[in-house]
């Protein structure tokens, strides 16, 4: 576990560096997430997943055991830990592999954190349990922080802003702040805009348009919009499987924009996206 933590403050570093752009892959043991519900759902096809995404070039695992797509219910936490706790002990014991866990919940997160877990991606940025931020802390562990208008069961009902970047942004800082002030060091925290929870395609497409303000806050940013039904919107109505092309675009133009870090299923095709595109960017060229 302390290996593993070790790891993840250094990729943080050259995250915020901007030495290289970060790759976390997807992996939900869920029998209900928007794109991948029910495939990974048993523990060996998940650890499979876990270890192929590693060798396709992710950085970072990102193992979730409740679905937070548009209009999902809350999962008990006993239930999210019998799902991921098998998949992380496993994944733990493979070398090198960095997991995080994407939870809402202080007590999963705590076991995740136990089992070898180094960083916990709350879509409630700190707001879902008032022990999360603790539980990070004690751990020293990293922190991504996800804005999220609502909670997944009402997030896209009729979403409002005057300025959905600025407002967006202002609650990344407080939650930042919030953050700091519970222990979890400076350098352990990553940043989301949350692209999908609680905007509309118009929301999505401006803070595409404008990532680099929230760069702005001095946090690594990272962009999730992997499959996500605004690429479904922009491509004609095409399924989730259907959007790789959407999300190499989307991927590319995040990196172009500041961000540090990308959150996707396709692992390998979006590892050749980020090659060539921090290439270009920041000069980054694998030879």
């Amino acid at each position: 576990m302390n290996i593993s933590k070790r790891s993840m403050r250094e990729l943080l570093r050259a995250a915020r560096e901007g030495r290289r752009t970060l790759i976390m892959g997807i992996l939900n043991v869920t029998p209900d997430s928007f794109s991948d519900g029910n495939r990974y759902l048993q523990r060996d096809a998940a650890l499979r997943r876990g270890v192929e995404m590693a060798s396709a070039g992710a950085d970072i695992i990102d193992v979730g055991g409740e679905s937070t797509r548009p209009g999902a219910q809350p999962v008990p936490a006993d239930e999210e830990l019998r799902r991921i706790m098998p998949v992380i002990e496993g994944l733990a014991s493979e070398p090198g592999l960095v997991l995080s866990v994407d939870t809402r919940k202080a007590q999963v997160a705590r076991a995740a954190l136990e089992a070898g877990a180094s960083m916990v991606n709350d879509v409630s940025a700190l707001t879902g349990d008032p022990e999360m931020a603790e539980v990070i802390a004690a751990h020293g562990a990293s922190v991504c922080l996800m804005h999220m208008l609502g909670t997944p069961a009402t997030m896209q009902t009729d979403p409002q802003y005057d300025d959905v970047v600025a407002e967006v942004a202002e609650y990344l800082r407080v939650r930042a702040e919030a953050a700091e002030a519970a222990g979890i060091e400076r350098e352990l925290i990553v940043i989301d805009p949350g692209f999908g929870f609680g905007k509309t395609l118009y929301h999505n497409i401006e803070m595409l348009r404008r990532i680099r303000e929230f760069t702005k806050l001095g946090y690594p940013v990272m962009v999730g919009t992997s499959r996500k039904s605004m690429l479904g919107a922009l491509l004609g109505g095409v399924g989730p499987e259907d959007r790789t092309e959407g999300t190499a675009a989307t991927v590319a133009l995040a990196i172009a924009g500041g961000a540090s870090l990308v959150r996707v299923h396709d692992v390998r095709e979006m590892w050749r996206v980020v090659a060539v595109t921090d290439a270009v960017v920041r000069n980054v060229i694998p030879l």
